[in-house]
């Protein structure tokens, strides 16, 4: 089965937070999830992951409205397969993390929110 890449937000935020943990459980559980690091992402500046990048389809996995993960794969010519953002989901849900660096029971519920509709998202190639 053909790879699929997850980008999630590295943020300082809840939303950040949740979107890392719930790329960890879609790797666990999906054999063909890999994650993309968006430290090293944004920080490569002269450009030498980009082939890399361009090899699998890349979910970008906001945390807020800033788009950041959106913006630094565009910024370096990637193309993102498709967008989530987590502020909006669990918006719907009536859902928000409070703390950026431990989950308590609320975030746990969002992270499952995220990794099922990531999950979905990867059944259904999008």
């Amino acid at each position: 089965m053909a790879k699929v890449a997850l980008a999630p937000c590295n943020g300082m935020s809840p939303n950040g937070l949740v979107s890392r943990v719930a790329v960890g459980d879609c790797k666990k559980e999906c054999s063909e999830v890999i994650s993309i690091c968006m430290g090293s992402t944004s920080a490569d500046i002269e450009g030498v992951n980009n082939e890399m990048l361009r090899k699998q389809p890349i979910i970008a996995i906001n945390g807020c409205s800033n788009n950041c993960v959106s913006v630094i794969l565009k910024n370096k010519g990637i193309d993102v397969a498709k967008t989530v953002n987590v502020s909006d989901i669990l918006g719907a849900y009536g859902l928000s993390p409070k703390d950026p660096f431990r989950l308590d029971a609320e975030a746990e519920e969002c992270v499952k929110i995220i990794k099922e509709k990531l999950i979905k998202l990867i059944d259904k190639k999008f």
